[in-house]
């Protein structure tokens, strides 16, 4: 390489380093391997109770969406949910029942969201949400009442090390 070649040479602009991901600082953006599919960050839900605060990623492959439930509670509790058509009411009733399983309220409270992606929509709204166990605290049932709307998921609890997550930006 000559002297003009060396001077006149474009740098090539520094990328930012990329920052490592866990289940609380997921972006729209990222990726998510769980179950041996990989799913597109396509949403984000932030929610505010007081000072607590727990994250729900809406992931999709194809024509598939299932939501990755986030909360630092005692320790790191994850939850995939996929919404179910159950006709629910408020006030929330004690107990619930889907396909053939008893749910039990366990708590139930308003919070404040925040909306990322396509969720963007709910940003600034007020949540009455309610969590459903059922006997064996297993098989989980949430409820999101937005206005005169309630939606109902159907969740399970999964271990950290059971997803991957792929940052696809800073």
């Amino acid at each position: 390489m000559g002297i003009l070649s060396r001077i006149f040479k474009k740098k090539s602009p520094e990328r930012p380093a990329v920052r490592e991901r866990h289940a609380l600082s997921i972006q729209v953006g990222d990726i998510v391997e769980y179950d041996l599919v990989t799913y597109e960050v396509v949403g984000k839900i932030t929610s505010r109770q007081g000072n607590y605060e727990w994250f729900d990623y809406q992931l999709v492959e194809g024509d598939t969406t299932i939501w990755l439930s986030a909360e630092m509670d005692d320790e790191l509790e994850l939850g995939i949910y996929k919404k179910i058509p159950l006709s629910v009411s408020k006030p929330y009733p004690k107990q619930l029942t889907h396909e053939g399983r008893t749910y039990f309220l366990d708590e139930q409270g308003e919070a404040r969201v925040v909306g990322e992606g396509r969720s963007r929509n709910v940003n600034g709204s007020i949540v009455h949400f309610a969590d459903y166990y059922d006997e064996d605290e297993e098989h989980f049932l949430g409820l999101e009442g937005w206005g005169s709307e309630v939606e109902v998921s159907y969740g399970y609890e999964i271990k950290p090390r059971e997803i991957k997550i792929i940052a696809g930006s800073n």
